[in-house]
């Protein structure tokens, strides 16, 4: 597939852009600063600089693609739109190219349902949604957004992400969280993510996952 990556310079992104290069896939990846992206040179990887609010800058990038995946997300704890903005941009360039295969990832720990234990639901959650509140808020109107968009759209909610090397061991969940999913490692969350990209069973799903 031609898949076109936002965020690729961060740490979900960057495996995303090494696993789809091995996967076979051709890739745009674009970034703000060509310098983060820790990928070597490839034959099939072009990194395109350009900033994400912009669509009319990035509609060139999204072009060709088959689909398109977001690993956009807030850097810091205060008040942010990244998400929401990111998402509304990416959607806009989408429908002006014409593409429309959007992966988003976004957090289980904004949502609470059946998937969630007790102590998962009553106690750890609740306190998360207050630390990250400004983060969990921004996602849940990018979510909004991407619902909204009428794209062929998956949002998928991985809990707390970690940098352990990938086992390709992984659960799902379709509409709800992974139960006792806590964690799973970027790597992993990557997996997951180009294993759905062909599934057309979760179009228009928020897809649960974990290790």
């Amino acid at each position: 597939m031609r898949l076109t990556i936002f965020g690729a310079s961060g740490g979900t992104g960057t495996q995303l852009v090494r696993q789809a290069l091995e996967r076979g896939h051709e890739v745009t990846a674009v970034v703000r600063d060509p310098a983060r992206l820790d990928v070597a040179s490839h034959d099939r990887l072009k990194v395109v600089t350009a900033d994400v609010m912009d669509p009319a800058a990035i509609e060139p990038a999204v072009a060709d693609a088959d689909a398109v995946v977001s690993a956009l997300g807030p850097r810091e704890s205060g008040p942010t739109t990244v998400s929401q903005d990111g998402a509304r941009s990416i959607i806009a360039a989408m429908g002006k190219a014409g593409v429309r295969r959007f992966i988003m990832i976004s957090a289980a720990g904004m949502v609470i349902d059946a998937g969630d234990g007790p102590v998962t639901r009553y106690i750890a959650k609740p306190i998360l949604k207050r630390v990250l509140r400004h983060g969990f808020a921004d996602m849940g109107r990018a979510e909004e957004e991407v619902r909204d968009s009428g794209l062929d759209w998956t949002i998928v909610r991985p809990p707390m992400l970690t940098d352990k090397e990938g086992t390709g061991r992984y659960r799902t969940a379709t509409d709800l969280n992974v139960r006792g999913g806590i964690r799973i490692s970027r790597a992993d969350l990557a997996t997951g993510i180009l294993a759905l990209l062909s599934d057309d069973a979760t179009v228009r799903r928020h897809i649960g996952i974990a290790n």
